[in-house]
Protein backbone atom coordinates (compact mmCIF):
# COMPACT_ATOMS: atom_id res chain seq x y z
CA UNK A 1 0.00 0.00 0.00
CA UNK A 2 1.28 3.75 -1.12
CA UNK A 3 -0.12 6.80 0.89
CA UNK A 4 -0.03 9.88 -0.94
CA UNK A 5 -1.11 13.20 -0.17
CA UNK A 6 -2.35 16.61 -2.21
CA UNK A 7 -0.50 19.39 -3.45
CA UNK A 8 -3.11 22.15 -3.45
CA UNK A 9 -2.03 24.37 -6.25
CA UNK A 10 -5.59 25.92 -7.00
CA UNK A 11 -6.02 27.28 -3.50
CA UNK A 12 -6.59 26.12 0.40
CA UNK A 13 -8.80 27.37 2.85
CA UNK A 14 -10.19 26.32 6.06
CA UNK A 15 -14.05 26.42 4.51
CA UNK A 16 -15.08 25.18 0.99
CA UNK A 17 -16.49 27.83 -1.52
CA UNK A 18 -15.27 30.92 0.61
CA UNK A 19 -12.59 33.62 0.53
CA UNK A 20 -12.93 33.35 4.80
CA UNK A 21 -9.78 31.17 6.23
CA UNK A 22 -7.86 30.89 3.09
CA UNK A 23 -4.37 30.94 2.25
CA UNK A 24 -2.17 32.42 -0.67
CA UNK A 25 -0.55 29.50 -2.12
CA UNK A 26 2.62 30.19 -2.99
CA UNK A 27 6.22 28.10 -3.33
CA UNK A 28 6.92 29.18 0.21
CA UNK A 29 3.39 26.97 1.06
CA UNK A 30 3.60 24.75 -1.05
CA UNK A 31 7.47 23.33 -0.07
CA UNK A 32 5.87 23.34 3.44
CA UNK A 33 3.15 20.79 2.08
CA UNK A 34 5.36 19.10 0.39
CA UNK A 35 8.25 19.36 2.78
CA UNK A 36 5.66 17.62 5.70
CA UNK A 37 4.74 14.78 3.38
CA UNK A 38 8.05 13.81 2.76
CA UNK A 39 9.15 14.36 6.36
CA UNK A 40 5.78 12.18 7.35
CA UNK A 41 6.65 9.25 5.52
CA UNK A 42 3.92 9.92 2.50
CA UNK A 43 5.13 7.92 -0.90
CA UNK A 44 4.42 10.77 -2.98
CA UNK A 45 2.09 13.94 -4.05
CA UNK A 46 -0.41 14.52 -6.86
CA UNK A 47 -0.36 17.87 -8.21
CA UNK A 48 -3.90 18.99 -9.90
CA UNK A 49 -3.86 20.38 -13.50
CA UNK A 50 -6.54 22.53 -15.07
CA UNK A 51 -6.62 26.44 -15.94
CA UNK A 52 -7.26 26.88 -12.29
CA UNK A 53 -4.21 25.53 -11.33
CA UNK A 54 -0.66 26.28 -10.93
CA UNK A 55 1.33 24.95 -13.74
CA UNK A 56 1.88 21.25 -12.48
CA UNK A 57 5.26 20.75 -14.22
CA UNK A 58 6.92 23.57 -13.46
CA UNK A 59 5.33 23.25 -9.35
CA UNK A 60 7.25 19.54 -8.96
CA UNK A 61 10.03 21.09 -10.60
CA UNK A 62 10.27 23.64 -8.09
CA UNK A 63 10.37 21.35 -5.47
CA UNK A 64 12.72 18.55 -5.94
CA UNK A 65 15.15 20.19 -4.09
CA UNK A 66 12.78 21.25 -1.16
CA UNK A 67 12.13 16.90 -0.48
CA UNK A 68 14.30 13.75 -0.80
CA UNK A 69 12.18 11.16 -0.90
CA UNK A 70 8.69 12.47 -2.36
CA UNK A 71 7.46 11.05 -5.44
CA UNK A 72 5.58 13.48 -7.84
CA UNK A 73 2.26 12.28 -9.91
CA UNK A 74 1.86 14.79 -12.59
CA UNK A 75 0.39 14.95 -15.51
CA UNK A 76 0.60 15.35 -19.23
CA UNK A 77 -2.42 16.66 -21.56
CA UNK A 78 -2.49 15.35 -24.82
CA UNK A 79 -3.68 18.53 -26.90
CA UNK A 80 -1.60 20.71 -24.43
CA UNK A 81 1.49 18.25 -25.43
CA UNK A 82 3.11 17.32 -27.80
CA UNK A 83 4.04 13.19 -27.04
CA UNK A 84 8.12 14.04 -28.25
CA UNK A 85 8.25 16.50 -25.68
CA UNK A 86 5.91 15.66 -23.19
CA UNK A 87 8.82 12.64 -23.02
CA UNK A 88 11.63 14.80 -22.47
CA UNK A 89 10.08 16.27 -20.21
CA UNK A 90 9.26 13.13 -18.20
CA UNK A 91 12.76 12.21 -19.01
CA UNK A 92 14.59 15.11 -17.67
CA UNK A 93 12.74 15.53 -14.46
CA UNK A 94 13.31 11.86 -13.58
CA UNK A 95 16.66 12.08 -13.99
CA UNK A 96 16.79 15.86 -11.91
CA UNK A 97 14.76 14.33 -9.06
CA UNK A 98 16.43 10.81 -8.73
CA UNK A 99 13.86 9.04 -10.19
CA UNK A 100 10.69 10.25 -8.40
CA UNK A 101 8.28 11.10 -10.93
CA UNK A 102 4.98 9.61 -11.68
CA UNK A 103 2.84 10.63 -14.72
CA UNK A 104 -0.48 11.18 -14.86
CA UNK A 105 -2.40 11.16 -18.24
CA UNK A 106 -5.69 13.61 -18.13
CA UNK A 107 -7.91 13.47 -20.93
CA UNK A 108 -9.85 16.38 -19.85
CA UNK A 109 -13.59 16.49 -18.95
CA UNK A 110 -14.82 20.74 -19.30
CA UNK A 111 -15.23 21.13 -22.73
CA UNK A 112 -15.59 25.01 -22.44
CA UNK A 113 -11.66 24.97 -20.63
CA UNK A 114 -10.21 22.23 -23.16
CA UNK A 115 -11.52 24.97 -26.04
CA UNK A 116 -10.02 27.76 -23.94
CA UNK A 117 -6.29 25.91 -24.54
CA UNK A 118 -7.22 25.03 -28.33
CA UNK A 119 -8.54 21.44 -27.90
CA UNK A 120 -11.68 21.11 -29.95
CA UNK A 121 -12.21 17.14 -29.98
CA UNK A 122 -15.31 15.70 -28.72
CA UNK A 123 -15.04 12.67 -25.96
CA UNK A 124 -14.94 10.20 -27.79
CA UNK A 125 -12.10 11.70 -30.03
CA UNK A 126 -10.24 12.81 -27.04
CA UNK A 127 -9.64 9.18 -25.88
CA UNK A 128 -8.29 8.39 -29.41
CA UNK A 129 -5.74 10.94 -28.87
CA UNK A 130 -5.03 9.62 -25.50
CA UNK A 131 -4.65 6.37 -26.52
CA UNK A 132 -2.12 7.53 -29.35
CA UNK A 133 -0.53 10.31 -27.56
CA UNK A 134 0.74 7.64 -24.12
CA UNK A 135 1.55 4.61 -27.31
CA UNK A 136 3.83 7.47 -28.29
CA UNK A 137 5.30 9.04 -25.38
CA UNK A 138 6.07 5.48 -24.45
CA UNK A 139 7.90 4.31 -27.22
CA UNK A 140 10.12 7.16 -27.35
CA UNK A 141 10.89 6.55 -24.08
CA UNK A 142 11.58 3.14 -24.09
CA UNK A 143 14.01 3.48 -26.90
CA UNK A 144 15.97 6.13 -25.19
CA UNK A 145 18.64 3.52 -24.63
CA UNK A 146 20.06 2.95 -28.40
CA UNK A 147 19.85 5.06 -31.24
CA UNK A 148 16.40 3.45 -32.66
CA UNK A 149 14.15 6.23 -33.71
CA UNK A 150 10.75 5.69 -33.80
CA UNK A 151 7.68 6.77 -36.60
CA UNK A 152 3.81 6.64 -36.44
CA UNK A 153 0.97 7.83 -38.16
CA UNK A 154 -2.47 7.89 -36.50
CA UNK A 155 -5.65 9.16 -36.57
CA UNK A 156 -4.87 12.53 -34.37
CA UNK A 157 -0.54 12.29 -33.83
CA UNK A 158 2.13 11.71 -35.80
CA UNK A 159 5.81 11.49 -35.44
CA UNK A 160 8.51 10.21 -37.67
CA UNK A 161 11.86 9.77 -36.83
CA UNK A 162 11.08 10.27 -32.91
CA UNK A 163 14.31 10.35 -30.63
CA UNK A 164 15.16 10.42 -26.81
CA UNK A 165 19.15 10.99 -26.07
CA UNK A 166 18.63 11.28 -22.24
CA UNK A 167 16.41 8.17 -20.92
CA UNK A 168 15.01 8.42 -17.46
CA UNK A 169 16.03 7.08 -14.29
CA UNK A 170 13.19 4.67 -14.03
CA UNK A 171 12.89 1.78 -16.79
CA UNK A 172 11.66 1.13 -19.27
CA UNK A 173 9.35 4.72 -18.54
CA UNK A 174 8.17 6.37 -15.47
CA UNK A 175 4.94 4.63 -14.16
CA UNK A 176 1.72 6.13 -16.24
CA UNK A 177 -1.32 6.54 -13.98
CA UNK A 178 -4.86 7.33 -15.46
CA UNK A 179 -8.18 8.01 -13.95
CA UNK A 180 -11.93 7.62 -16.04
CA UNK A 181 -15.40 6.54 -15.56
CA UNK A 182 -16.14 5.66 -19.17
CA UNK A 183 -16.04 2.86 -21.35
CA UNK A 184 -13.46 4.54 -23.44
CA UNK A 185 -11.19 5.28 -20.37
CA UNK A 186 -11.30 1.65 -19.25
CA UNK A 187 -10.64 0.24 -22.74
CA UNK A 188 -7.47 2.85 -22.52
CA UNK A 189 -6.58 1.88 -18.84
CA UNK A 190 -6.95 -1.70 -20.01
CA UNK A 191 -4.50 -1.63 -22.47
CA UNK A 192 -1.80 1.00 -22.46
CA UNK A 193 -1.18 2.40 -18.21
CA UNK A 194 0.06 0.81 -15.28
CA UNK A 195 -2.23 2.09 -12.38
CA UNK A 196 -5.99 2.98 -12.47
CA UNK A 197 -7.14 5.17 -10.59
CA UNK A 198 -10.78 6.03 -9.16
CA UNK A 199 -12.52 8.81 -7.28
CA UNK A 200 -13.92 7.51 -4.29
CA UNK A 201 -17.21 6.24 -4.79
CA UNK A 202 -18.81 3.49 -2.37
CA UNK A 203 -17.05 0.20 -1.64
CA UNK A 204 -19.44 -1.50 -4.02
CA UNK A 205 -19.67 1.18 -6.85
CA UNK A 206 -15.79 0.93 -6.66
CA UNK A 207 -15.67 -2.81 -7.12
CA UNK A 208 -17.41 -2.95 -10.23
CA UNK A 209 -15.12 -0.34 -11.58
CA UNK A 210 -12.22 -2.43 -10.65
CA UNK A 211 -13.89 -5.63 -12.40
CA UNK A 212 -14.71 -4.46 -15.76
CA UNK A 213 -10.95 -2.86 -15.95
CA UNK A 214 -9.37 -6.10 -14.86
CA UNK A 215 -11.73 -7.75 -17.53
CA UNK A 216 -10.39 -5.27 -20.13
CA UNK A 217 -6.59 -5.73 -19.04
CA UNK A 218 -6.90 -9.53 -19.32
CA UNK A 219 -8.20 -9.41 -23.10
CA UNK A 220 -4.70 -7.97 -23.39
CA UNK A 221 -2.98 -10.41 -21.04
CA UNK A 222 -2.05 -7.31 -18.71
CA UNK A 223 -2.52 -6.39 -14.51
CA UNK A 224 -2.82 -3.09 -13.63
CA UNK A 225 -2.50 -1.79 -9.85
CA UNK A 226 -5.19 0.55 -8.50
CA UNK A 227 -5.49 3.50 -6.63
CA UNK A 228 -8.22 6.05 -4.96
CA UNK A 229 -8.61 9.29 -4.46
CA UNK A 230 -10.12 10.66 -1.41
CA UNK A 231 -10.34 13.49 0.63
CA UNK A 232 -10.04 12.77 4.92
CA UNK A 233 -11.52 14.26 7.71
CA UNK A 234 -10.34 12.61 11.14
CA UNK A 235 -10.48 13.59 14.86
CA UNK A 236 -9.45 11.84 18.06
CA UNK A 237 -13.67 11.30 17.80
CA UNK A 238 -16.16 10.54 15.61
CA UNK A 239 -18.57 13.18 16.80
CA UNK A 240 -15.47 16.00 16.43
CA UNK A 241 -15.13 13.99 12.75
CA UNK A 242 -18.80 15.16 11.69
CA UNK A 243 -18.92 18.64 13.02
CA UNK A 244 -15.27 19.48 11.28
CA UNK A 245 -17.22 18.10 7.82
CA UNK A 246 -19.91 20.46 8.42
CA UNK A 247 -18.22 23.26 9.62
CA UNK A 248 -16.01 23.00 6.39
CA UNK A 249 -18.80 23.36 4.04
CA UNK A 250 -20.61 25.89 7.03
CA UNK A 251 -19.75 29.54 4.76
CA UNK A 252 -21.71 27.75 1.13
CA UNK A 253 -24.67 29.44 0.42
CA UNK A 254 -27.20 27.84 -1.98
CA UNK A 255 -26.11 30.29 -4.62
CA UNK A 256 -22.53 28.73 -4.96
CA UNK A 257 -23.51 25.36 -4.77
CA UNK A 258 -26.01 26.10 -7.38
CA UNK A 259 -23.06 27.90 -9.31
CA UNK A 260 -21.03 24.96 -9.10
CA UNK A 261 -23.39 22.42 -9.83
CA UNK A 262 -24.52 23.77 -13.14
CA UNK A 263 -20.59 24.45 -14.42
CA UNK A 264 -20.27 21.07 -13.81
CA UNK A 265 -23.05 19.69 -15.18
CA UNK A 266 -21.73 21.28 -18.76
CA UNK A 267 -18.89 18.82 -18.51
CA UNK A 268 -18.98 15.71 -20.81
CA UNK A 269 -17.05 13.72 -17.70
CA UNK A 270 -18.20 10.54 -16.87
CA UNK A 271 -16.40 10.35 -13.54
CA UNK A 272 -17.66 14.35 -13.07
CA UNK A 273 -21.70 12.77 -13.93
CA UNK A 274 -21.00 9.71 -11.38
CA UNK A 275 -19.17 12.62 -8.41
CA UNK A 276 -22.30 14.80 -9.13
CA UNK A 277 -25.33 12.24 -8.84
CA UNK A 278 -23.86 11.18 -4.84
CA UNK A 279 -25.20 14.13 -3.46
CA UNK A 280 -27.96 14.62 -6.47
CA UNK A 281 -26.61 17.88 -8.08
CA UNK A 282 -26.58 19.88 -4.99
CA UNK A 283 -29.96 19.07 -3.29
CA UNK A 284 -28.48 16.52 -0.70
CA UNK A 285 -27.37 19.09 1.91
CA UNK A 286 -27.66 17.44 5.82
CA UNK A 287 -25.58 15.41 6.98
CA UNK A 288 -27.52 12.06 6.87
CA UNK A 289 -28.46 12.51 3.02
CA UNK A 290 -24.57 13.53 2.17
CA UNK A 291 -23.48 10.30 3.92
CA UNK A 292 -23.59 7.97 0.93
CA UNK A 293 -21.72 4.92 2.53
CA UNK A 294 -20.69 4.51 5.33
CA UNK A 295 -18.39 7.14 6.61
CA UNK A 296 -18.04 8.05 3.00
CA UNK A 297 -19.74 11.68 2.91
CA UNK A 298 -20.38 13.59 -0.84
CA UNK A 299 -19.96 17.17 1.05
CA UNK A 300 -16.76 18.22 -0.89
CA UNK A 301 -18.37 17.61 -4.59
CA UNK A 302 -21.05 20.52 -3.95
CA UNK A 303 -18.59 23.04 -4.55
CA UNK A 304 -15.69 21.29 -5.99
CA UNK A 305 -15.16 19.48 -9.09
CA UNK A 306 -13.19 16.49 -9.71
CA UNK A 307 -13.16 13.96 -6.79
CA UNK A 308 -15.81 15.41 -3.96
CA UNK A 309 -16.31 12.76 -1.20
CA UNK A 310 -14.32 11.99 1.96
CA UNK A 311 -13.90 9.87 4.83
CA UNK A 312 -14.98 11.20 7.75
CA UNK A 313 -14.36 9.55 11.38
CA UNK A 314 -11.92 8.43 14.16
CA UNK A 315 -8.89 7.42 13.42
CA UNK A 316 -9.59 3.39 13.96
CA UNK A 317 -13.42 3.74 11.53
CA UNK A 318 -11.12 5.70 8.58
CA UNK A 319 -8.31 3.20 9.25
CA UNK A 320 -10.94 0.56 8.62
CA UNK A 321 -12.57 1.98 5.81
CA UNK A 322 -9.32 1.96 4.06
CA UNK A 323 -8.64 -1.78 4.16
CA UNK A 324 -12.08 -1.75 3.03
CA UNK A 325 -11.08 -0.62 -0.15
CA UNK A 326 -7.51 -2.24 0.08
CA UNK A 327 -9.47 -5.47 0.24
CA UNK A 328 -10.56 -4.75 -3.18
CA UNK A 329 -7.24 -4.53 -4.66
CA UNK A 330 -6.42 -0.70 -3.74
CA UNK A 331 -3.35 -0.34 -3.19
CA UNK A 332 -2.74 3.41 -3.89
CA UNK A 333 -4.21 6.03 -1.72
CA UNK A 334 -4.44 9.64 -2.46
CA UNK A 335 -5.74 11.49 0.17
CA UNK A 336 -5.97 15.56 0.95
CA UNK A 337 -7.80 17.12 3.48
CA UNK A 338 -8.19 21.47 4.61
CA UNK A 339 -6.46 22.96 5.11
CA UNK A 340 -3.42 20.46 3.63
CA UNK A 341 -0.82 21.17 5.52
CA UNK A 342 -2.28 20.64 9.25
CA UNK A 343 -4.36 17.70 7.53
CA UNK A 344 -1.46 16.17 6.72
CA UNK A 345 -0.07 16.11 10.01
CA UNK A 346 -3.19 15.12 11.73
CA UNK A 347 -3.95 12.22 9.35
CA UNK A 348 -0.19 10.87 9.48
CA UNK A 349 -0.61 11.20 13.18
CA UNK A 350 -3.70 9.52 13.72
CA UNK A 351 -4.08 6.95 11.01
CA UNK A 352 -0.32 5.60 10.12
CA UNK A 353 -0.03 3.52 12.92
CA UNK A 354 -2.99 2.03 13.02
CA UNK A 355 -2.17 0.70 9.20
CA UNK A 356 -1.07 -2.72 9.53
CA UNK A 357 2.41 -3.18 9.97
CA UNK A 358 3.13 -4.69 6.29
CA UNK A 359 1.72 -1.20 5.14
CA UNK A 360 3.97 0.80 6.99
CA UNK A 361 6.68 -0.73 6.12
CA UNK A 362 6.16 0.51 2.60
CA UNK A 363 5.69 3.75 3.89
CA UNK A 364 8.84 5.42 1.95
CA UNK A 365 10.63 7.92 4.08
CA UNK A 366 9.00 6.77 7.57
CA UNK A 367 10.69 6.50 10.54
CA UNK A 368 9.88 4.30 14.06
CA UNK A 369 12.41 6.24 16.08
CA UNK A 370 12.15 9.36 16.96
CA UNK A 371 12.45 11.81 19.11
CA UNK A 372 8.63 12.02 19.25
CA UNK A 373 6.45 14.55 21.34
CA UNK A 374 8.17 16.84 24.16
CA UNK A 375 10.18 15.38 27.01
CA UNK A 376 8.15 15.52 30.13
CA UNK A 377 9.79 17.34 33.37
CA UNK A 378 13.11 17.92 31.13
CA UNK A 379 13.62 13.59 32.37
CA UNK A 380 11.49 11.32 30.19
CA UNK A 381 10.66 11.09 26.82
CA UNK A 382 7.49 10.19 26.17
CA UNK A 383 6.59 6.87 24.87
CA UNK A 384 5.59 7.00 21.10
CA UNK A 385 3.91 2.89 21.65
CA UNK A 386 1.94 4.47 24.78
CA UNK A 387 0.18 7.01 22.48
CA UNK A 388 -0.83 5.07 19.83
CA UNK A 389 -2.86 3.12 22.56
Amino acid sequence: MQIFWFLPTHGDSRYLGSAEGARQVDLDYLRQVAGAADSLGYEGVLIPTGRSCEDPWVIASSLIGATRQLKFLVAVRPGLHQPSLAARMAATFDRLSGGRLLVNLVTGGDQAELEGDGVYLDHAARYEQSAEFIRIWREIITRSHGSETYDFEGKHLSVKGARLLFPSVQQPHPPVWFGGSSAAAHDLAAEQVDAYLTWGEPPLDVARKLADVRERAAKHGRKLSFGIRLHVIVRETEEAAWRAADELISRVDDATVARAQAAFARMDSEGQRRMAALHQGGSKRSRADLEISPNLWAGVGLVRGGAGTALVGDAKTVAARIEEYAALGIDRFIFSGYPHLEEAYRFAELVFPLLSRKVKAKLGGQTQTGPFGEVVANLDAPSRLASQS
